[in-house]
């Protein structure tokens, strides 16, 4: 599946395919990853300011974390836990006491240890989110 542009209370965010975000993370040799953690922080970030509790977070630093932060390793997972607490926190703004599925922040960090599995699940999550918050 291709990303399709959407447009979510006043935001524009995409959805992502889950195996296709892992398969060019994996064939650029990890650098769309850095591409693809800019947007899934900045898209978290856009949707709390829209649903009026904002997470104040910079993307940017996010992937700073990530790139070149990888080299003295906590930064790197640092920036995982962050922005796994992110997406979770985002997905309980949008079940807004539903019951429903719920993004696990242990499970995205132990992800990121398998080659970046921690991408497609955050993605999936996304995704998920995007669709109740439509609804």
């Amino acid at each position: 599946m291709a990303a399709e542009m959407l447009t979510v209370r006043g935001v524009a965010v995409k959805r992502r395919g889950v195996f296709v975000t892992w398969l060019l993370l994996v064939v650029t040799f990890g650098i769309y990853g850095l591409f693809h953690w800019y947007y899934m922080n900045r898209e978290a970030r856009d949707m709390s300011d829209a649903l009026g509790r904002p997470f104040g977070n910079s993307p940017g630093l996010s992937v700073l974390a990530l790139f070149p932060g990888a080299l003295l390793i906590v930064p790197a997972i640092w920036t995982w836990v962050t922005t796994a607490r992110r997406v979770s926190e985002l997905r309980e703004m949008a079940l807004d006491g539903q019951p429903g599925d719920h993004t696990s922040v242990a499970l995205g960090v132990l992800l990121a240890f398998f080659y970046g599995l921690n991408h497609p699940y955050l993605q999936a999550s996304l995704n998920g989110t995007w669709e109740i918050l439509q609804a």
